[in-house]
């Protein structure tokens, strides 16, 4: 996993870059100026210098008035030019010592240094000239010192010295000059790159800011503005691997958690406007029940009482014969007849009963119920049904389990989803119930290998009077009836189908405390407890192929 760039790490960089710029471009600035600053300081040095060798230099060089009197004369003036050029040789090393601590000379006085020397050996040898000529030619001679061989050589070459003293002054401040051009150029050059470098750098750190900075932070807010739209399923993509980056992981997972509970309350929703639909549906059917059964009641009554009536009157006109011995040939034919007509009005009697009962609400008792033992009773009873033939079933509880349920009416629950299962399947066909807890839910899961549900048969699967029977039969309304039950008891029962030809899964879940009850009343059911029951129970239609 690469290591985040924090923002703070990002603008310490560019500000470290930007402050890098500006040092190299004031570097090159201040190189140019301290190199012309020195310039004119060497340049100022070394015309303070020059003025006094040229003092010395005019002193050397100039001639006295007239021609001198004698050889005395003319040999006190030559070393008294001697002595004072002397003394300004002195005072100029004074001087260039100091140029030198202050470091203003280009070659540390070097070349000054050998001139002085020479100059001081030339003013030796002319005084050690003056000297010997004087003593070889006496007071009287007339001959001029300066036409000495000696003298005059002495003589030129401390002139020459000194021009060549005033030459190097010149040359120092030309080679400062030349110095400072290049430095200034230099610095010219510096400053130039370090402008290039700061105008690319400001603009290579205006695109990663706009990288850095904007961009993630418009791209945070189109999240927010989908979010505030109501779209939660485009997370924000952000790879600044910084707290934007952060940032935006935490929102895309707020917004997953406030999806999934606008998903949640959406299925509540639903759901409870389902239920709605379903408690209208079924107050009107409930009318419609009791309509119908007091209106067949009387009718069913007639025909009872009339059956019974003829089967007294059978037997009395039959008593004669059966006394002889002589029974006639359509008695037993008739007094069967009539038995059959009596026992189908008494089962039409019971279907109007369960009529009336299933329009009929109320609270049911509950008792601590062991539901193990309460799918072993239901499965007693399937394993005797026709439909259950060739079909196998496979119950193993895992734990001993005890919920507060009305026995009854969780019977009949599990015993309608037990028979729609085996209704689903083909011979060979196996449905496995499983058993366990989850929290302070219990639940029971019927999973058949049948022929499945598509989604629109999923979605509407607890509406009643909605089937989808392959056998043709079934009224649609055990589901729904089952459902009201568990709902009452404060639970959920859920369909699920990986699609058609995968078979289905219904999980009952009701809880293991005594609850208020939910909040559409339950349908009282006769008790399912044998095959003839469960044929009567109004059954939905069976899961679609």
């Amino acid at each position: 996993m690469a290591r985040p760039r924090r923002l703070r790490h990002k603008l310490m960089l560019g500000l470290a870059l930007v402050v890098g710029s500006l040092g190299l471009l004031l570097g090159g600035t201040l190189y140019g100026l301290n190199a012309h600053r020195n310039s004119v300081r060497v340049t100022e040095r070394k015309l303070i210098e020059l003025q006094y060798i040229n003092v010395m230099v005019s002193v050397l060089t100039s001639e006295a008035g007239g021609v001198p009197a004698d050889i005395n004369a003319e040999s006190k003036e030559l070393s008294d030019k001697t002595q004072r050029v002397q003394e300004f040789s002195g005072g100029y090393r004074k001087m260039l010592a100091t140029t030198v601590e202050l470091g203003l000379d280009p070659d540390k006085g070097f070349q000054e240094g050998n001139l002085l020397n020479q100059l001081d050996e030339a003013l030796d040898q002319l005084s050690v000239a003056l000297k010997k000529a004087a003593t070889a030619t006496g007071p009287a001679a007339s001959e001029p010192l300066r036409s000495n061989p000696e003298v005059k050589a002495a003589y030129e070459k401390s002139q020459r010295t000194g021009q060549h003293l005033k030459q190097a002054l010149v040359d120092d401040i030309e080679s400062s000059i030349r110095k400072s051009n290049s430095e200034i150029r230099q610095s010219f050059w510096i400053s130039v790159t370090a402008t290039v470098w700061a105008v690319v750098l400001v603009l290579a750190l205006l695109y990663y800011f706009r990288e850095w900075m904007l961009t993630p932070i418009r791209e945070l807010h189109a999240g927010v503005q989908r979010v505030h739209s109501g779209d939660f399923d485009h997370p924000i993509l952000l790879t600044s691997r910084d707290e934007l980056e952060e940032l935006a992981n935490e929102f895309n997972a707020m917004t997953v958690r406030l999806s999934a509970v606008y998903k949640d309350l959406a299925r509540q929703v639903n759901e409870r406007s389902r239920q709605l639909v379903r408690s209208e549906r079924m107050v009107s059917v409930g009318f419609l029940a009791a309509g119908v059964a007091h209106e067949i009641n009387n009718p069913l009554a007639s025909i009872l009482f009339c059956a019974e009536a003829l089967e007294r009157r059978l037997q009395d006109i039959l008593a004669p014969a059966l006394a002889a011995g002589a029974v006639p040939a359509d008695g037993e034919v008739l007094t069967r007849y009539l038995k059959m007509i009596q026992q189908e009005a008494l089962r039409c009697k019971d279907i109007t009963q369960k009529l009336l009962d299933f329009s009929r609400t109320g609270e049911r008792k509950r008792e601590a119920t062991d539901l193990a033992g309460l799918v072993r009773g239901v499965l007693e009873v399937a394993r005797h049904l026709p439909n259950g033939r060739g079909k196998h079933i496979t119950f193993n509880p895992g734990s001993y389990i005890v919920a507060p349920v009305n026995a009854q009416d969780l019977k009949s629950v599990i015993l309608n989803l037990v028979v729609n299962a085996l209704d689903s399947m083909d011979e060979g066909g196996s449905l496995t119930i499983r058993l366990g807890s989850d929290g302070d839910f219990a639940h029971i899961a019927f999973t058949d290998t049948g022929c499945g549900m598509p989604p629109d048969v999923l979605q509407n699967i607890f509406e009643p009077f909605f089937t989808r029977s392959r056998t043709g039969k079934g009224t649609g309304l055990g589901l729904f009836i089952s459902h009201q039950i568990v709902d009452q008891h404060g639970g959920q029962i859920e369909a699920a189908s990986p699609g058609p030809g995968h078979g289905s899964t219904f999980t009952v879940r009701v809880p293991l405390r005594e609850t208020t009850g939910g909040p559409l009343a339950t349908p009282q059911l006769a008790p399912a407890d044998d095959p003839a029951d469960a044929e009567m129970l109004p059954f939905p239609g069976k899961k679609a192929a």
